[in-house]
């Protein structure tokens, strides 16, 4: 489950990093800010679905459930927004 909610926000973090409300194009540092922000909230989503998976489980094993997958979900939201970042800009970046 914490694997798809990791493809989701890189997805959404791949369409929403290029678009400025300013029209400047966006810098380095506002993008990673950017990505930050998408994971950290898509991370409190998916927490809360665990929590929501995990009502019958025992309480020492709740803290369990709730960190497993964060590598996964950390790794497919690079890879995720990397993919259609680059698919989005494929004309921009190649000249």
């Amino acid at each position: 489950m914490r694997a798809l909610v990791g493809v989701a926000a890189g997805a959404v973090a791949g369409f929403i990093i290029p678009f400025s409300p300013t029209g400047i194009p966006v810098d380095q540092e506002t993008a990673v800010g950017i990505a930050i922000v998408i994971a950290i909230v898509f991370y409190f989503i998916s927490f809360g679905i665990s929590r929501g998976i995990a009502k019958g489980v025992p309480k020492d094993k709740k803290k369990k459930v709730a960190l497993e997958g964060i590598v996964p979900f950390i790794f497919l939201l690079l890879v995720f927004m990397i993919i259609v970042y680059t698919a989005l800009h494929q004309s921009v970046l190649l000249g």
